[in-house]
C-alpha cells in the first residue's frame, strides 16, 4: 500500500477566490463613453428632423393658404383688403379656418395678410407674412426659414416667393 505524506492530508483545499457583484470602474468608463458617442450621433438628427418638421407644416400652411387667398381673387376680381396681424380677413372666414390663421405659427409668430403693401423697398399687391405679435414672439432663425424657402422655391431669402420682407419678417408673395 502507497503512503500518503501527512502533509498532504492536512492541507485544505482554499476556496476560490470570489469576485465582486459589482462593475468595476473601467466597464463603467467604456459603457458610457459608448453610450455617449451614440447621444452625440443621434441628437443632431432629432433635432434636424423636428426643424424639417417644422418647415414643412409652415409651407403647407402657407400653400393652403395662398390657395384660398387666389381662388377668391379669381373669383371676385381680386384681393381682400389689408387686416392687422394675427386676423383673418373676413372675406376668407368661409375659405380658411379661423383658428388655423389665428394660432401661433409652428415656427413662432402669427400668419399676417398684407395686401398692395411695402416690403423690403418692393411693392406687392398679395403677401403672407409671418410676423411677431404681442402674443406670439418670432425668433429670428435663418437657418429654419432658408430651409422653408428652400421646400418653396430657391433656398435664397433675398429672391423668390419666399423672402424676407418688413421688419426683416419673412414673406410669402402670392401675387407681385
Amino acid at each position: 500500500m502507497r503512503s500518503v505524506p501527512l502533509k498532504s492530508l492536512l492541507r485544505i483545499p482554499s476556496p476560490p477566490p470570489r469576485r465582486s457583484a459589482g462593475f468595476t470602474i473601467i466597464e463603467i468608463m467604456v459603457t458610457l463613453g459608448i453610450l455617449s458617442i451614440l447621444i452625440a450621433s443621434v441628437v443632431p438628427r432629432i433635432t434636424g428632423t423636428k426643424r424639417q418638421a417644422l418647415a414643412a407644416a409652415v409651407v403647407n400652411d402657407l400653400r393652403t393658404f395662398a390657395a384660398a387667398f387666389d381662388t377668391y381673387a379669381q373669383e371676385k376680381g381680386g384681393f381682400p383688403p389689408e387686416v392687422d396681424a394675427g386676423v383673418l380677413p373676413p372675406e376668407m372666414a368661409d375659405r380658411i379656418s379661423n383658428t388655423v390663421w389665428l394660432r401661433q405659427t409652428p415656427i413662432g409668430g402669427q400668419y399676417n395678410w398684407d395686401n398692395n403693401q411695402l416690403h423690403g423697398g418692393t411693392h406687392y399687391r398679395a403677401v403672407i407674412q409671418i410676423c411677431e405679435t404681442a402674443t406670439a414672439s418670432l425668433p429670428q432663425d435663418l437657418d429654419l426659414w432658408e430651409a422653408i424657402d428652400r421646400m418653396v422655391d430657391d433656398g435664397n431669402l433675398a429672391t423668390g416667393n419666399f423672402r424676407l420682407g418688413a421688419n426683416d419678417e419673412p414673406i410669402f408673395i402670392i401675387s407681385p
